[in-house]
């Protein structure tokens, strides 16, 4: 069963106004969206966004029953040529929740688990592109490598993807248990309470998916699609994304970098946002309740110009 993370804390940082128009990037199984639209008086609206088929079918009835709701089969990436194809000009808020859900970690058929087996897919929409078996199959040695380094800062890179080329050269790798396994014994120091697999298949679940890629897209997007007074709240679940998230924010919030001791007045820095309060974690009580929470980390900014 999906439970929605920093439900509640994201939900009072995103809406800062009932009547607004706001984005739910990750709609997932929806509950960060009713919880907004709940927020919402009956002029405010709300665009729902997921890649996922699954979620796509969830979000279309939740259409069906709130005229305030509308849905984007697709990826947050592609909000900009969206929001333009209906004529929008600007939202109050957009709201990311990064990674993958529980429902697709649970189900072993769409291939996210090293815990249970299943065909190796990893594709958050699983009716088109590549497959993480088809993308293996056709990777360069060198390439697997800088993937499980960049993408799942693995350590032994280079030790899993040559057993990986090794394995593949007796014959294709279909499912998710014949890929943990060989990882496994690839990797020669396994870290405590974590599968020696889990690095391996985050950074080959973040290639399939372009996920860093979309997130950059998305960033680069927002200052242009957000109003004057809207916020984005992202919540990342591993240090690739949230230093990315950081990044901009800090970097939107600094303004212009110059060289130190020039005199320059505050207005002239062309600051275009402002974070908003500190980096919010998990309570103790929910990740007790969750324990896939407890590396949520959620940061806002808010556009000032």
């Amino acid at each position: 069963m999906h439970q929605t993370v920093l439900l509640q804390e994201a939900v009072e940082a995103l809406v800062t106004h009932p009547q607004g128009y706001y984005v739910d990037g990750t709609f997932g199984r929806g509950g960060h969206s009713r919880a907004i639209l709940g927020c919402l008086s009956e002029q405010g609206g709300l665009l729902g966004i997921d890649k996922d088929p699954q979620a796509a079918a969830e979000a279309r009835d939740l259409a069906n029953e709130d005229p305030r709701f509308q849905f984007y089969h697709g990826s947050f990436a592609d909000l900009g040529a969206h929001l333009a194809s209906q004529g929008i000009e600007a939202v109050d808020g957009i709201l990311l929740d990064l990674g993958v859900s529980s429902p697709q970690l649970d189900e072993g058929e769409r291939g996210f688990s090293f815990i249970q087996d299943g065909p190796l897919d990893m594709r958050m929409d699983n009716s088109r592109g590549l497959t993480a078996a088809e993308w293996l199959a056709q990777a360069e040695e060198s390439e697997i490598a800088t993937v499980l380094k960049e993408y799942g800062e693995e350590r032994f890179a280079r030790r899993i993807a040559g057993a990986i080329v090794s394995a593949l050269a007796e014959g294709p790798i279909t499912t998710t248990g014949e890929l943990a396994k060989l990882v496994s014994e690839a990797n020669p120091a396994w870290e405590k309470h974590k599968h020696p697999a889990t690095r391996t298949f985050q950074a080959l679940r973040i290639q399939v998916n372009r996920e860093l890629d979309d997130l950059v897209d998305l960033l680069s997007q927002s200052l242009d699609l957000l109003a004057v007074g809207g916020r984005l709240v992202v919540i990342s679940f591993h240090s690739l994304e949230d230093r990315l998230v950081k990044r901009f924010m800090r970097d939107q919030s600094r303004g212009k970098a110059l060289p130190r001791g020039v005199p320059v007045r505050d207005e002239a820095l062309d600051k275009r946002m402002k974070t908003v309060g500190r980096a919010v974690r998990a309570s103790s009580e929910e990740v007790a309740a969750n324990v896939r929470s407890r590396s949520a980390i959620m940061r806002v900014a808010e556009k000032l110009a």
